[in-house]
């Protein structure tokens, strides 16, 4: 309940799952039947980048807004990142910046729709507001793990499930995978994609290590550092793991993520690698 996306709005981390979002909901929309997505920890939906939380962190500096200056923002990769994020700004100002709610109701057809969860009561009101009146999307105030056990499957039957977790409580990564290995359970078609910082390596090898052990099928890893491993616990990178990843997946994060090594690397020292955590 402490974490609050404001502070790091637009930052590298959301600019990478932002990217590889996008990509997957191009993706979905391949097929003209309907499709929901399910964003499970939602946060506000709108940012305004020259806000006080946003300005004290200074994050976007070296992430959304270095993108955007360099002619990387104009690669056919980012179309779509790149509307969203141009369309969103045209509403509500240069210095706007859409969580991943709206950047997905900004991509969905007409047909799509979306589902919204957010705990933090101050968020949660500022997400209904931001979609208010729109019968694409209903948002709810609820705890993101226990929608995701309840709401699945969608009557669409086609759909991705973003889970975007604070990563606040000791066992964070023991929770997801058992989320995930749920729901899946309920909905083994569903796309599920989930964020998650990369700060220490025992950290990031133990979770990968719980999903490959989870007995789910068909994972893989997209994870995208700025720096390598350091004893300082600081956030270095982050990773989206995706379970049912589209066949194209592989390698369409793989170019995104190393059209964005030169950008938001430090120096030299950025990297990005595809894992397969989990064979079909």
């Amino acid at each position: 309940m402490n974490y609050r996306h404001a502070f790091h709005a637009g930052n590298f981390a959301d600019v990478v799952k932002h990217a590889l979002l996008c990509n997957l909901l191009d993706y979905l929309k391949r097929k003209e039947k309907p499709f929901r997505v399910y964003d499970t920890h939602a946060g506000r939906g709108l940012y305004d980048l020259g806000a006080d939380e946003a300005s004290r962190t200074g994050e976007p500096i070296d992430g959304i807004t270095k993108l955007v200056a360099s002619p990387v923002w104009n690669d056919p990769l980012f179309a779509s990142y790149r509307f969203a994020v141009e369309d969103v700004r045209a509403d509500f100002g240069a210095a706007a910046y859409p969580g991943s709610p709206l950047i997905a109701r900004r991509l969905l057809r007409r047909q799509d729709r979306l589902s919204a969860y957010e705990l933090h009561p101050d968020d949660a009101e500022a997400l209904a507001e931001t979609f208010a009146g729109d019968p694409h999307v209903k948002t709810i105030e609820l705890d993101g793990w226990l929608a995701l056990g309840a709401h699945v499957p969608p009557k669409e039957k086609r759909g991705l499930v973003l889970i975007d977790p604070p990563f606040e409580l000791t066992d964070e990564i023991e929770r997801i995978v058992e989320a995930l290995r749920r729901a899946h359970d309920r909905w083994p078609g569903g796309v599920y994609a989930v964020w998650y910082p990369i700060k220490r390596e025992s950290q990031y090898r133990r979770f990968h290590e719980l999903l490959r052990e989870s007995g789910i099928p068909d994972i893989v890893a997209a994870d995208f550092t700025r720096e390598p491993f350091s004893p300082e616990e600081r956030l270095i990178g982050s990773g989206l793991v995706v379970v049912n990843p589209p066949f194209t997946f592989r390698s369409d994060a793989a170019a995104i993520m190393r059209a964005l090594v030169p950008v938001l690397g430090r120096g030299s020292r950025g990297d990005c690698g595809i894992i397969a955590l989990a064979a079909e």
